[in-house]
């Protein structure tokens, strides 16, 4: 019974919303996004209150929460591969020339890389000033089991991992296969199937001009109808951030806040270090840091809520070029590759936090060697990192065994994933886009805007 008042209030809220959002028509796809997180955020809060102690009911509720949310979630990561192989085919077709392709996808893999060599700098201060131990910490029958879980879904597949394989892992063996993101680095192999059938279009221009510029004409359309796919995905967003943030407001566990929170503040301070590094970097472009954030507020909140970097990806590319001038072409290379390189809170701050805590439990000496090889291992391992909920874990996995440390702690701090994960995830998001609007910058390619009108 109270399970279907809970959804029923659910309900009438979503349609409160959607009856808000239809009479105030001018307001922008952004106020509707924050003002959907608000009240999920209070929603759940409520529903937390009142049947806190019936964990059933609201387990129960949830599974109902997630067709709008995990099911808004799902159209997003329907759309992510068709749109990464559009738009890069569509920039490659665009560019004329070999030499632009490289220098964009320089730029955009240096950026992402040195900005996660700076967040696993952050990530290991944080957890030595804050003095964070994996020392103390014991787990009990629900954290074997996840870690049995963890080590059935990756550890096999990390043993012997290489870097060469890494970059071997990268190419498309089967394309059509990739489309379906089965494999980590799914969405950098389409990254490079589209490169290469943007490069057979440019050479049948040249050799063909009538064949070729038909191909570019179906190119030009094809992306026209993706795009038109997208906006109307999008304008599902603010149903879609409210229902999540119910979600996770409604299962978030009090009890194992408390007991790991000095490594949840530890996270965020980090993560809010991070971003500002993020942007003093854009502001050397000419951007303010307010100017930044501001443009970058819808986003950052749906990647928040999402949990998703390539869920992310359209907004992201929507973000860059109707907001930061940036093009199409370095947009969306710098939106694909920031999916799954140089995830600055997954696979920077995290595996640097996480070792650093495990390191004295086995004796080891943290001396600046060490430190420093840390760090760049954690930048190394960030490439090819899955861009959806879960990526954190997974790049944990691969750098605290080659750093020769224990991955049990990765079980235990699961209970706090989802409240740490948003802002990593957020923080992810910010440095691809904080890749393409530097890389914009050095090419010359930025389009003049108005930056600090709304």
């Amino acid at each position: 019974m109270l399970v279907l008042f809970t959804v029923s209030a659910f309900i009438l809220v979503l349609m409160g919303l959607a009856v808000i959002y239809r009479k105030n028509k001018k307001w922008s796809l952004a106020r509707k996004v924050l003002i959907g997180l608000a009240v999920g955020v209070v929603f759940g809060v409520v529903l937390q209150l009142f049947c806190g102690s019936h964990k059933a009911i609201i387990i129960e509720s949830i599974t109902w929460f997630d067709i709008i949310g995990t099911g808004y979630v799902k159209l997003l990561q329907m759309i992510v591969m068709p749109l990464i192989l559009i738009s890069i085919l569509s920039a490659v077709a665009k560019l004329h020339n070999a030499s632009a392709l490289g220098k964009i996808s320089f730029f955009t893999i240096a950026i992402l890389l040195v900005t996660t060599f700076i967040a696993a700098i952050i990530g290991i201060s944080v957890t030595l000033l804050f003095g964070l131990t994996a020392e103390g910490l014991t787990s009990g029958a629900q954290e074997a089991a996840r870690l049995a879980t963890i080590e059935g879904n990756h550890v096999k597949s990390l043993q012997g991992l290489t870097i060469p394989q890494i970059f071997l892992s990268f190419i498309p063996q089967n394309p059509f296969l990739d489309l379906t993101g089965v494999r980590a680095t799914s969405i950098i192999g389409v990254v490079i199937f589209a490169i290469f059938l943007g490069l057979a279009a440019l050479r049948l221009v040249h050799d063909d001009q009538e064949r070729g510029q038909k191909v570019l004409n179906a190119i030009d359309i094809f992306q026209i109808w993706i795009m038109k796919l997208v906006r109307t995905v999008m304008q599902l967003t603010p149903y879609g951030v409210f229902a999540l943030m119910a979600k996770m407001a409604a299962s978030s566990n009090l009890h194992d806040i408390i007991k790991l929170g000095s490594f949840l503040i530890a996270s965020y301070i980090a993560i809010s270090l991070m971003f500002l590094v993020h942007g003093l970097l854009v502001s050397m472009t000419g951007i303010s840091i307010l100017s930044f954030f501001k443009r970058m507020l819808p986003l950052l909140a749906f990647a928040f809520t999402s949990r998703s970097s390539a869920a992310s990806i359209p907004l992201n590319i929507e973000t860059q070029t109707q907001r930061f001038g940036v093009p199409d072409s370095i947009a969306s290379f710098a939106a694909s590759f920031g999916a799954t390189i140089g995830q600055n809170g997954c696979a920077g701050i995290y595996p640097a936090m996480l070792a650093v805590m495990v390191a004295p439990t086995v004796g080891i000496h943290m001396d600046f060697h060490w430190l420093s090889m840390l760090a760049i291992v954690v930048m190394i391992s960030s490439i090819g990192v899955a861009g959806v909920g879960g990526g954190a874990t997974f790049a944990a996995l691969i750098v605290l065994p080659i750093m020769g440390l224990p991955i049990e702690l990765i079980a235990l701090l699961i209970t706090l994933e989802p409240l740490i994960d948003m802002g990593r995830t957020a923080l992810n998001v910010s440095g691809a886009a904080t890749a393409g609007i530097i890389t914009s910058k050095i090419l010359g390619e930025t389009r003049p805007m108005n930056i600090e009108k709304d």
